[in-house]
């Protein structure tokens, strides 16, 4: 293997994993590229993004445009002579001019087996869909939304108690070293490179908090799937008796038709709290009331038992509140 001169661009703590992969190589990273420091926790003071926290660590210059579409910027990444690119969730767009700077262009990790969750959030939307499985794609990187060729992949399943936390991990855990793999021979995966089937493709939209609000009306089986890909964020929630409950896990319990409106709690116990849905029933094991922490359900009940009592009924978020 003849290590490479790289380029590394990231952000969150996902792409993070990949930095310290690649810092233990043989391979040299000249420079890491991230996303300016952005206002964060209650002070909104500015707050330096996981690679960068990382980067400095580990001694490697670091670079924070806040695009790379200027002729400054293209020059000023040119002129460190990378043989490539390695973007892992940069978070900006990457101009023409950018992903032919490199001798060998810019490579990306994606949490997802392409062409199945091209987008923002690959992760939640496999789990949300029902996926059997994930994985990790390392594709060359061209001037598409994540529609480049692919140079390696690496699937992960996807079971009843994943969440979008525990699939983040694996997808982390299981692309470091398809990556390095990649890099041990570059060129020739490049040869071997496979086309996207572009008719297989799905757009993986942004998440927004709106979509955590649950309705009680969807099936109980489709609620668990959204229960699980919105763990951590933005957690799925519904207002009981004017309070926001945040629901952190649930699992389907039953399909049988009963005549109490969906939302409404028919049973709580230790196993759980059991709530009427559209189709089917779900019982609550997890859940966080306002300004407390995530508690089971049977430590819920010892604090708040009125509230989460038979025949209560979660309600929709008043109009003015989405």
């Amino acid at each position: 293997m003849t290590p490479l001169k790289l380029i590394f661009a990231g952000t969150p703590e996902f792409s993070a994993s990949h930095l310290k992969a690649l810092n233990e190589s043989e391979h040299q990273l000249i420079a890491v590229y991230t996303q300016p420091d952005r206002p964060a926790g209650r002070g909104k003071k500015l707050q330096a993004s996981p690679v960068k926290q990382f980067a400095e660590a580990a001694g490697i210059p670091v670079y924070q445009p806040a695009s790379l579409k200027t002729p400054e910027a293209q020059a000023e990444l040119a002129a460190l002579g990378a043989d490539a690119m390695i973007v892992v969730a940069y978070g900006l767009i990457l101009p023409t001019e950018v992903l032919q700077a490199p001798r060998l262009g810019c490579i990306n990790v994606h949490a997802s087996l392409l062409p199945r969750w091209r987008g923002a959030a690959p992760i939640q939307r496999a789990i949300e869909a029902g996926d059997a499985q994930s994985g990790t794609t390392i594709m060359q990187m061209d001037a598409g939304l994540d529609t480049g060729a692919m140079l390696a992949t690496a699937s992960v399943p996807i079971g009843p108690e994943t969440t979008a936390a525990s699939l983040h991990d694996e997808l982390a855990h299981c692309g470091a070293p398809l990556l390095l793999d990649v890099l041990a021979d570059l060129p020739g995966h490049q040869q071997r490179a496979q086309q996207q089937d572009d008719s297989q493709a799905n757009y993986a939209h942004k998440i927004l908090k709106a979509e955590a609000e649950i309705d009680w009306h969807r099936d109980a089986a489709e609620l668990d799937l959204a229960i699980r890909a919105f763990n951590p964020f933005p957690v799925c929630f519904s207002l009981l008796n004017g309070q926001r409950v945040k629901i952190w896990s649930a699992r389907p319990a039953g399909n049988a038709p009963l005549g109490e409106p969906p939302g409404t709690i028919l049973r709580a116990g230790r196993d759980g709290i059991l709530v009427n849905c559209g189709t089917g029933q779900l019982a609550i094991e997890r859940l966080q009331l306002p300004g407390g922490k995530p508690l089971s359900a049977e430590q819920a009940l010892n604090g708040s038992a009125d509230l989460l009592s038979p025949g209560t009924q979660f309600q929709p978020l008043p109009q003015a509140e989405n």
